[in-house]
C-alpha cells in the first residue's frame, strides 16, 4: 500500500468531502447535518488560515483520506496547557468503507499521517484532541505512540488531550501479523513438507523408504498413498519430524541439485510460500462447500495451493507485508491501475483483429477519463497526439517505473495521469486484473517485477507484438474446427498490446530484464459468452482443498447431483478431448494446466473451457504446417515423443494425476476407474477420427518424465528459456502411461 498526501483542493473534492465527513461513522466530526455549502465554506476558511492545512489521502492513487495539520498556538488547545515549540496538531479521518473494508487500512493511514508530519524536521511532537468517547481512535492513536495526558473541556466536545513525541513515534512497532503465528506457521510447515515429499519423490530426487505402517524419508516419518504414476498424497497431520521446511530443503540442497549461489533464493520462495499459506489458512473465507455457490471472483480469491507440482510456488520476492495486503490474489482486494502516458514514437501498439487503438482506449476508459487524461498532459504543455496509454500495476509505478525510468518520466516521455476508474482484482497469476466494475471490459496484463515461482514476472515490449496476431491465428484455428465448437472449447484472445522501449535499457543493445518492465496487454472476459444459468471457475479450483481438508471437486460433484463417473466424463469432455484433438489435428500445443483453464459450469458440472495465457504459451509442433510469418516465433520442432507430452506430461502428469488423487483418497472415484474414463475419452476421439488414430501413439505403454521442480531448482530465477522451452526441459527417465493400451 502506498500512501500520498496532497493539499486538499476544495474545488475538486467539495463532494467527495461532504460524504465523508456526514456519513454515520463520521459522527465524532461534528458535521453529521452540514450541507454542501456548509462543508465547502468550513474548508475555504481552512485554506485561508496560514496555521491550519487541509490534506487529501491517497492509498495507490485513490482518495481514502483527510488529515488536517494546524499550530496549536493558533487554537483553541493554546487555553488548556502550555504549548511547545515544535507541536503540530493533527485530525484524521479515514473513507467511510464502501463496498470491502481493507484489513489495517485505519492502521496504515495513521503511520502515513505520522510520518508525514515527522518529515519536517521542525516537529517536535503531535497533539491530538479526540472526544473521550472514541474508543477507536484511542486505540489507534496509542499505536502509533499517543499518551493521554488528561481531558478538557472544548467548545464542542469533551476530548483527551494526547500527545507523541518523535521519539515515542519511533519506539512503536506494528503489531506482529496477525497470520503469523505459531498454529498457522505449524500449518503451512506440515503442507509444505507434506508436498516436498510428495513432489520430489514423484521426480525421483528422494526415494521414501517404506517404515512399519508408513514412510520414512531422513528424519521424517509420515503415512502416505502411492499411486501409479508414482504419484504420492501424503498426510500433512501424520508428519512426525521437525516442522520446519525450510530446514528440510536446506538439509537436502545437495540432493535437490541447488547451485550454492542459488541456496539462498530458493530458501527465500520457500518463505513467502510458507507466508503466504499462513496467511490463507488464517483468512479463510468460504469453506469447500460454500466455494460450490460461489461466484468466479469468489473462487479466485479462496484458493490456496496456486501450482500443484512446484513445491516453492508462491515466491512473490519484492512484495511486503502491505503489498501482499494489497496486492495478493487471496486479500480479495480493489485495485485501480495506474495509467501512464508513453510517447507514441518511443513506445508500440499492436491489435488484434476487429481491434483498434481508439476504440481499445474508449470502451476501456470512457470519455470522461480520457479527457482527464488529456486534460493532464496539456496542462505540462503536452501535446495528448504524440502519447498513448499504457495501464501499469501500482507496485510497479511505484517501485520501478518512478525510480529505474526516472530520466524517462523526468523528459515526459513517461507521463502518470492517475487511477483509472474501474476496479480490478488481481488473478492467481498475480499480475493480471479482472475488472469486477465492468465485468464485460478486459482483463489488463501487467510487467510486474517481482520473482515468482522461478521467473521475474515482466512482459517484453518486443516480444509482445507478435501476441495479438498469434491469438487471432490460434482463435481462427478453433472457431473454424468442427469437433472444437462440439466441446464448447473457446480461447480468450489476448487482443491488444502496448510497450515502452525508449528507456537506455532497450537502446544499450543488452538484453536485460528491465527490457521487460513497461508493458501490458488487454485480454477478452468470458462472461459475455455466458449462457443462462452457466458460471465460472478457475480450474485450478478443482485441486482445492479447504482449511479442514475438504476438496471442491467432491463437493461439486456431490452437490450436481450426478454419479461421479457420467460428472468426470462430462468434464473430460470439456477438457480432455479438446487438448487431444488440437495436438493430433492441428500440431497446436497449449499449456493447460489448472490457472489457464476456465470451467464453464452448468449445474455445478464442468461442461465447457476457455483457454487462455494463448501468446505466450501456444506452440506449433511442426515444420511444415503454414503459419503467418509474423507468428514464425510459435513454430518448433521437437520429436513425436515430445509432442505427445502435450497430453502426457501437461495434462496427465500436470494436472489429471492430482484430481485422480484426490477423488480417489475422498471415496469419490477409485483411481482405475478415473483413468479407464481418461482412457475412453482418448478412444472415443480416435474412433471419430480415424485418419489421426495412433498418430503420435497416445496409449504407449511409457511417456518421458518432464520434471518441473527440477527445472525451478536448476534455477530459480529463470527455469526456462521462453525462446525454447522445449529445449530447457528435464527428464527422469519415463512414466508408466495411465491410459495404456492393455
Amino acid at each position: 500500500m502506498t500512501f500520498t498526501l496532497e493539499p486538499l483542493d476544495l474545488n475538486a473534492h467539495a463532494d467527495l468531502l461532504h460524504a465523508w465527513v456526514t456519513h454515520p461513522r463520521s459522527v465524532y466530526w461534528g458535521m453529521r447535518d452540514a450541507s454542501v455549502d456548509t462543508v465547502r465554506k468550513a474548508y475555504a476558511e481552512i485554506e485561508a488560515d496560514p496555521h491550519h492545512h487541509a490534506w487529501l489521502g491517497r492509498l495507490d492513487g485513490e482518495p481514502i483520506f483527510l488529515a488536517e495539520t494546524y499550530d496549536p498556538a493558533h487554537s483553541e488547545l493554546a487555553a488548556h496547557y502550555p504549548v511547545a515549540e515544535g507541536d503540530v496538531g493533527m485530525h484524521v479521518l479515514v473513507a467511510p468503507p464502501g463496498d470491502t473494508t481493507r484489513h489495517g487500512l485505519t492502521s496504515g493511514v495513521m503511520r502515513a499521517v505520522m510520518e508525514f508530519v515527522f518529515a519536517d524536521p521542525r516537529a517536535r511532537r503531535v497533539v491530538v484532541e479526540p472526544d473521550e468517547r472514541n474508543d477507536a481512535i484511542a486505540r489507534k492513536n496509542a499505536e502509533v505512540g499517543f499518551v493521554v495526558q488528561h481531558s478538557v473541556q472544548l467548545s464542542d466536545k469533551v476530548a483527551n488531550l494526547s500527545f507523541c513525541t518523535r521519539d515515542a513515534y519511533t519506539r512503536t512497532a506494528p503489531e506482529p501479523p496477525a497470520h503469523l503465528t505459531p498454529e498457522t506457521m505449524a500449518a503451512a510447515h506440515r503442507r509444505l513438507i507434506a508436498k516436498a515429499i510428495a513432489e520430489f519423490s514423484h521426480e525421483r530426487i528422494v526415494t521414501p523408504e517404506p517404515d512399519g505402517d508408513g514412510w520414512r524419508l531422513g528424519d521424517y516419518r509420515f503415512r502416505a498413498r502411492r499411486y501409479p504414476l508414482e504419484h504420492w498424497v501424503v498426510d500433512p497431520e501424520s508428519i512426525q519430524g521437525p516442522l520446519d521446511a525450510m530446514a528440510f530443503v536446506a538439509g537436502l540442497a545437495g540432493t535437490l541439485g541447488i547451485p550454492d549461489r542459488l541456496v539462498g533464493t530458493y530458501l527465500e520462495e520457500i518463505a513467502a510460500t510458507l507466508a503466504g499459506a499462513a496467511w490463507k489458512h488464517h483468512h479463510e473465507r468460504h469453506d469447500a462447500a460454500a466455494l460450490v455457490h460461489a461466484d468466479f471472483q469468489s473462487i479466485e480469491t479462496a484458493m490456496t495451493e496456486g501450482h500443484p507440482g512446484f513445491v516453492a510456488n508462491n515466491g512473490r520476492i519484492g512484495f511486503g507485508l502491505a503489498d501482499h495486503e494489497a496486492y495478493a490474489p487471496e486479500a480479495g482486494q480493489p485495485v485501480r491501475m495506474v495509467w501512464l502516458a508513453v510517447l507514441r514514437a518511443e513506445s508500440a501498439f499492436t491489435a488484434g483483429a476487429g481491434v483498434t487503438e481508439d476504440e481499445l482506449y474508449a470502451d476501456e476508459l470512457g470519455p470522461d477519463t480520457l479527457d482527464r487524461f488529456a486534460g493532464r498532459l496539456r496542462a505540462l504543455g503536452l501535446d495528448p497526439a504524440d502519447y498513448r496509454y499504457l495501464p501499469a500495476h501500482p507496485w510497479q509505478w511505484e517501485h520501478k517505473h518512478a525510480v529505474t525510468f526516472a530520466p524517462d518520466v523526468a523528459r515526459r516521455a513517461i507521463v502518470p495521469l492517475g487511477t483509472g476508474p474501474d476496479r480490478y482484482r488481481a488473478q492467481q497469476s498475480i499480475r493480471t486484473f479482472f475488472n469486477t466494475d465492468r465485468p464485460d471490459r478486459h482483463y489488463v496484463k501487467t510487467a510486474l517485477a517481482i520473482q515468482n515461482m522461478g521467473f521475474l514476472r515482466g512482459l517484453s515490449p518486443g516480444y509482445m507484438r507478435a501476441t495479438p496476431p498469434i491469438n487471432d491465428w490460434v482463435a481462427g484455428v478453433v472457431e473454424g474446427d468442427d469437433t472444437l465448437r462440439e466441446c464448447g472449447f473457446g480461447v480468450l484472445r489476448e487482443l491488444a498490446s502496448v510497450g515502452y522501449t525508449g528507456d537506455a535499457y532497450h537502446r544499450s543493445g543488452f538484453p536485460s530484464a528491465h527490457q521487460r518492465m513497461l508493458a501490458a496487454l488487454w485480454r477478452e472476459s468470458p462472461l459475455p459468452r455466458l449462457a443462462a444459468g452457466e458460471r465460472l471457475a478457475t480450474m485450478a479450483s478443482l485441486l482445492h482443498r479447504d482449511r479442514a481438508g475438504r476438496s471442491l471437486a467432491a463437493e461439486l460433484i456431490a452437490a450436481s447431483g450426478l454419479p461421479a463417473e457420467r460428472w468426470v466424463r462430462t468434464y473430460l469432455r470439456a477438457y480432455v478431448r479438446p487438448v487431444v484433438h488440437c495436438v493430433l489435428r492441428h500440431d497446436l500445443a497449449f499449456m493447460p494446466h489448472g490457472e489457464n483453464l476456465i470451467l464453464v459450469l452448468d449445474g455445478h458440472v464442468p461442461t465447457r473451457v476457455f483457454m487462455k495465457d494463448i501468446g505466450e504459451e501456444v506452440a506449433v509442433m511442426s515444420l511444415d504446417r503454414p503459419l503467418p510469418p509474423e507468428i514464425e516465433r510459435i513454430r518448433i520442432d521437437v520429436s513425436d515423443d515430445v509432442k505427445a507430452l502435450a497430453l502426457h506430461t501437461d495434462v496427465f502428469d500436470g494436472f489429471l494425476r492430482h484430481l485422480a488423487g484426490i477423488l480417489d483418497s475422498d471415496g469419490v472415484l477409485p483411481w482405475d476407474r478415473f483413468w479407464a474414463l481418461v482412457a475412453d475419452c482418448v478412444e472415443e476421439h480416435a474412433a471419430d477420427h480415424p485418419d489421426l488414430r495412433g498418430r503420435l501413439e497416445l496409449t504407449r505403454p511409457e511417456f518421458l518424465h518432464s520434471c518441473l521442480n527440477r527445472l525451478q531448482l536448476r534455477n530459480t530465477l529463470q527455469m526456462v528459456d521462453l525462446t525454447d522451452q522445449a529445449g530447457s526441459l528435464i527428464f527422469a527417465g519415463t512414466l508408466a502411461n495411465p491410459i495404456a493400451a492393455r
